[in-house]
């Protein structure tokens, strides 16, 4: 202990007390610790209360290196799996969304096939004459019936009502 006590009066002196130095002097004291260590001797060890808020933590700069390129390689990673993750509960949704716009277009096709047996069923000849008698009409007599055929053979034969669409005012 002497020789430790010798080593840290003689860094003192000189001025050179650094964190290199008090790891070296750590160092040396660990080493003669364990050389005075003998046998199956019991290792006592006393608390000692150290107050270290005088102290100031040094910059390095190789961890901070790994911390700011950990923390990029963090965030790409977070980046990817929100990424991946929309993707993938989007395609849920449109899955949700193509068998909704399925079942709704199913649905209308039923309604349509209704809608021709409905009409299939309210116009057929046999309805209409039942219908027609009940309200008095009578069966037309020859002669009132026209056909578009016979019309183009004479000029006085009675015309058949015809839709003619507006024409279009030219702004131009």
């Amino acid at each position: 202990m002497a020789a430790a006590r010798v080593v840290l009066e003689s860094f003192r002196e000189k001025g050179h007390w650094s964190a290199e130095t008090a790891m070296e002097h750590n160092r040396w004291l660990f080493a003669a610790q364990q050389r005075a260590r003998r046998g199956p001797t019991p290792e006592v060890f006393f608390e000692k209360r150290l107050d270290n808020s005088r102290l100031v933590k040094a910059d390095d700069p190789v961890r901070k290196r790994e911390m700011r390129s950990f923390s990029v390689a963090a965030v790409f990673f977070f980046v990817f799996l929100m990424l991946y993750s929309w993707q993938h509960f989007s395609s849920i949704e449109y899955g949700y969304r193509i068998e909704t716009e399925r079942a709704q277009l199913q649905h209308l096709q039923d309604e349509n096939h209704q809608l021709g047996l409905t009409e299939a069923q309210l116009t057929r000849s046999e309805r209409i004459d039942r219908l027609a008698h009940q309200i008095g009409m009578q069966s037309p007599q020859p002669g009132q019936t026209i056909s578009p055929g016979m019309m183009d053979g004479n000029p006085e034969a009675p015309v058949l009502a015809q839709v003619r669409e507006p024409a279009m005012p030219n702004f131009r």
